[in-house]
């Protein structure tokens, strides 16, 4: 319970004496702003599974940059940009379903990504677990750099084409009647889910990165109803889980981006149980005053 007794020591001390946990919190940070605005749209769409999709499709690109020597960041970004452009391609000239065409994608790039990773070309084991569970304490000023560019770019394009991407969640035949066209605009945001993804990359790594993108904006959606709200509170919460997972995984020696992702999961778990509590409570109190 240090937590408790000697809360300067715990809350405080590791981010005022450790450089390295103060590029951790600041690139926490900025992944769940642009995580949080994007996600709302993923989550309020129903779009999880594309999420989970394009996480796992920047694979390959990393794979491949690694390989070649270029930087990783943008070949997760060539890679995701590619997955996006063939699932959107399959949805506008086929007449599959849409999670048919990202299944497929989902399946290909990931095999592509392990046929690289087991070539000899492609072994480098001890970079593996970075790029699949992330880096965050070995965060440098570059790194910051490009995710405050990314976060940047994400609430540009959701302020800009938030009234496209309101109708278009709502009613897409409205959107298409009002001149938004949804179809524009749901390319659009499958590239700012990309940027997103790709912010995360450094921090939460190539699996554990769905966690940021999907549980702090389902957990908003349970408490507040307004789309703004739901990206305000998203933030908030994806804060509070970035700060707990990094002392936790500082005081416990825990890995640090599988523990923020925990965290933010356990606080949307907590929140869903405690509004049916809440629900349950209040049903319960309607009975008895009928009574």
């Amino acid at each position: 319970m240090e937590f408790l007794t000697s809360p300067i020591d715990w809350w405080i001390e590791p981010f005022r004496d450790n450089d390295f946990m103060m590029n951790a919190l600041i690139a926490g940070l900025l992944t769940v702003v642009a995580t949080s605005v994007v996600g709302t749209w993923v989550v309020l769409r129903g779009m999880s599974f594309l999420g989970d999709a394009v996480a796992h499709g920047i694979l390959p690109g990393v794979a491949i940059a690694f390989v070649v020597g270029v930087n990783t960041s943008l070949g997760a970004f060539v890679a995701a940009i590619a997955m996006v452009g063939g699932i959107s391609l399959i949805k506008n000239h086929s007449p599959l379903p849409e999670d048919t065409s990202i299944g497929v994608f989902f399946v290909g790039f990931l095999a592509l990504a392990v046929v690289i990773m087991s070539s000899q070309s492609g072994s480098y084991s001890g970079d593996l677990n970075r790029f699949l569970f992330g880096s965050i304490t070995a965060i440098d000023d570059a790194d910051l750099v490009r995710q405050a560019l990314a976060a940047a770019v994400s609430v540009a394009g959701v302020v800009v084409f938030y009234r496209a991407f309101l109708v278009m969640t709502f009613d897409e035949t409205q959107a298409r009647l009002l001149g938004l066209r949804p179809r524009l605009a749901h390319l659009l945001l499958l590239v700012l889910l990309a940027v997103a993804i790709v912010a995360s990359f450094e921090t939460v790594g190539n699996v554990l990165v769905f966690a940021f993108l999907v549980a702090p904006p389902a957990t908003a959606t349970l408490l507040v109803r307004r789309v703004p709200a739901i990206m305000a509170t998203a933030v908030g919460v994806g804060a509070l889980a970035v700060v707990v997972g990094l002392l936790i995984s500082f005081h416990h020696d825990t890995a640090a981006g599988a523990t923020m992702a925990l965290a933010a999961v356990v606080m949307f778990l907590v929140t869903l149980v405690g509004q049916a509590a809440v629900k349950a409570a209040t049903t319960r109190r309607s009975i008895s005053m009928a009574h």
